[in-house]
């Protein structure tokens, strides 16, 4: 991908404030209580764009520290007591204490997204309230972050709701546990404790060790998946078990033991940022911080960080902070639909009128469900509120999608770029309008408008440098051409097909996302990509092995490299890029492999596709400046390469897709771009006959008479 998907680390949640069941049957904690405040405290701070705290998503490792402690709490004193644990009536006090509040945040949220946020974004938000609802959203997002076709997603407004997926998901698989370790106990005669350390290192080692590789290879992905996650819920359940063990250490052990917690927590919001891979090794600074001041806190007494944590203010943000956590973010993310990049101000504002729903959810909502006398009598009442307000989160989300128009068929032929041959020298063709009687694709389904190679699996992923080549055209053609680099010269795909029917080509792909066939070193979410690397030496050995093609054509997104030790600014990075680019394509020349260079089409600094989408009456407004396009792409660095190694040509499409210095959105009918700086399919089709004229002139015959 040109770059890597845009995505806002994702934030907090949980477990649910306030006394809850965990601490209702013994002495109130309100360190415990205080520490749910410095937690939601971090996220609101992150997400208003506070920069004092960089790492403010760390909050969501304090909560799950706080929900493990607790929770596991709860079903141990339950089976000392009882003997057993009834796993309906753990999952009804978790169904009446989250399920309500959850459905009302839901509900407002689809009201909110069908009022203010752009109907092209409409579908994917609905799937994610539904997906919400049924606490399975964190692999959504997971799958999301690594889909290069998702590259213009914004912040979901459900994406908060990701460590509440995580946190439920825990609960399916440890109460489980704990049942099979009394078993195990009754059985065999063993210590129930010592059957409970096992079951946390059974959850606990794997995940965390899982955690560190996969935060390693993957981590916008590591970032939301369950199994990168539930070794911080068995910390804080490790502490749950030793909590009398615990109450027992030296009283000053413990205070220097919680004020240094307290402070490893704060230096992590203080620290990390989204340029630090997370969860992984990272991830133990707030988590061991947070298990700290827990631990130390009965032993600490009044001189542990209860002092501070124990004040008003803090208990009752503390006891606020789920449905806080609830509403926050939805209002912050719509905001950010509706009015673009917020300023400081406004996200803390936001972040301050959140407290009001947040208040009345918690007073009108959760406590009149979670200390419903009815409720707590029985369980399946319970259980049967939570479905019914599982229920209503789905159906809101479900109409939300349903709330889009279908797309409308086009209402005539659409020539796309074809109208600029049509009048040969008139540029006008091309120039902006307001309106067109119809266009296509439908800028509402435009994200699908893409080059067949990706439902067939033929894009590399960043994590792999595996090959994967796929053959279009004339599998035994006469010609064969290899389509190699990132998605922008997959984009092209399409029009080479077409070429490929009247010309005997063999179109082989290699491609990979946001990697350019350059021997340069380049950066893929704050980390080196090593995996564009490899994958450019594996395909440069393919491309000058025995199987290699006639000619080469490459293009990229990325205009500079990895800087050289010793320089700085952006001509240190072009020069770094044009050095690999020449690395790369002499060896293809001296095995008599021809190369020639696709220019990368214009930046345009917007997503086109929902402008035009919002504003089908005014196109003029879905306009940019053609000079600023080519400026911010990579085509003065292909210039700059060519210059330097004439053997190897350029085609440049810039005027055949911006024929005017104000870019139209719209030419023939048809919608130009889809994502980013991607054209749309489409368009990229009708551009096959300017494609063939300008590579026929740079020495591949592309009139039919190869």
């Amino acid at each position: 991908m040109a770059q890597a998907p845009t995505m806002v680390r994702p934030r907090p949640a949980e477990e649910p404030p306030g006394r809850s069941e965990a601490t209702s049957t013994r002495a109130f904690r309100g360190d415990v209580e205080g520490l749910r405040a410095v937690a939601v405290g971090l996220v609101l701070l992150y997400h208003a764009g506070v920069s004092l705290v960089p790492g403010g998503f760390v909050g969501v490792d304090v909560f799950f520290v706080i929900s493990g402690f607790l929770i596991t709490g709860l079903l141990v004193r339950e089976l000392h007591k009882t003997g057993r644990i009834s796993l309906a009536g753990f999952y009804a006090r978790r169904a009446k204490r989250l399920l309500p509040a959850t459905a009302a945040v839901l509900v407002s949220t689809a009201v909110l997204v069908v009022t203010f946020v752009p109907r092209i974004h409409w579908t994917e938000i609905g799937g994610d309230i539904v997906a919400s609802a049924l606490y399975v959203v964190n692999w959504r997002l997971a799958d999301r972050s690594v889909d290069y076709l998702a590259e213009d997603s914004g912040a979901s407004p459900l994406q908060h709701f990701w460590s509440l997926a995580v946190e439920e998901q825990y609960y399916l698989i440890w109460p489980v546990l704990i049942l099979l370790a009394t078993l195990w106990v009754r059985h065999r005669g063993r210590s129930m404790t010592g059957a409970l350390w096992i079951g946390l290192a059974v959850i606990g080692l794997p995940s965390l060790a899982w955690s560190i590789y996969q935060t390693a290879f993957e981590p916008a992905r590591a970032f939301f998946i369950t199994t990168t996650r539930m070794w911080e819920l068995a910390i804080g359940a490790t502490i749950a078990i030793a909590a009398s063990q615990l109450a027992r250490m030296p009283q000053a052990v413990a205070v220097v033991l919680g004020w240094s917690g307290l402070a490893a927590i704060a230096a992590a919001g203080l620290v990390d940022s989204v340029h630090t891979p997370w969860p992984g090794y990272a991830a133990l600074l707030p988590v061991l911080g947070a298990a700290a001041v827990i631990a130390a806190g009965t032993a600490a007494g009044r001189a542990g960080p209860i002092m501070l944590l124990g004040t008003r203010p803090f208990l009752w943000v503390g006891a606020l902070s789920y449905s806080l956590y609830l509403w926050h973010w939805p209002l912050i993310a719509i905001a950010t639909y509706h009015w673009g990049s917020l300023s400081l101000t406004r996200g803390l504002l936001l972040a301050a009128i959140s407290v009001i729903p947040a208040y009345l959810t918690y007073r009108l909502i959760e406590n009149p469900f979670r200390y419903s006398a009815a409720l707590s009598r029985s369980p399946r009442l319970a259980l049967s509120v939570g479905a019914n307000a599982t229920m209503i989160g789905v159906l809101a989300g479900t109409l939300v999608v349903l709330a889009l128009p279908s797309a409308a068929p086009p209402g005539g032929p659409s020539p796309g770029a074809a109208v600029l041959e049509s009048r040969a020298g008139h540029a006008s063709r091309g120039a902006p309008v307001d309106k067109v009687a119809w266009i296509t694709p439908d800028p509402l389904q435009a994200t699908k408008d893409v080059p067949e190679l990706y439902a067939d699996d033929c894009q590399v992923s960043e994590a792999s440098s595996d090959l994967k080549p796929c053959v279009y055209g004339n599998p035994d053609g006469k010609t064969r051409v290899a389509l190699v680099g990132d998605s922008k010269i997959g984009q092209w795909l399409p029009a080479f097909q077409e070429l490929a029917r009247s010309n005997d080509w063999k179109i082989i792909t290699q491609t990979k996302s946001a990697c350019p066939l350059s021997a340069a070193p380049v950066t893929q979410n704050g980390a080196v990509y090593q995996s564009c690397a490899d994958w450019n030496a594996k395909v440069l050995a393919a491309l000058t092995g025995p199987d290699k093609p006639d000619y080469v054509i490459t293009s990229q997104v990325r205009g500079i490299a990895t800087k050289a030790p010793g320089t700085s600014g952006h001509a240190a990075g072009v020069d770094a890029m044009v050095a690999g680019m020449h690395a790369s394509w002499k060896p293809l020349i001296d095995a008599g492999v021809n190369v020639i260079v696709l220019g990368d089409t214009p930046q345009t600094g917007m997503n086109v596709y929902e402008c035009v989408s919002e504003n089908t009456d005014h196109l003029t407004r879905c306009t940019y400046d053609r000079a600023t396009g080519v400026r911010r792409s990579a085509l003065p660095t292909q210039q700059a390469a060519i210059a330097g190694m004439p053997e190897v040509k350029l085609v440049d499409m810039t005027k055949s897709i911006c024929p005017t210095p104000t870019c139209a959105p719209v030419i023939g009918n048809v919608l130009v771009y889809r994502q980013g700086s991607h054209l749309t399919a489409t368009y990229v089709r009708t551009l096959a006959p300017q494609l063939g004229q300008k590579l026929t002139a740079a020495g591949l015959p592309a009139d039919g008479k190869t």
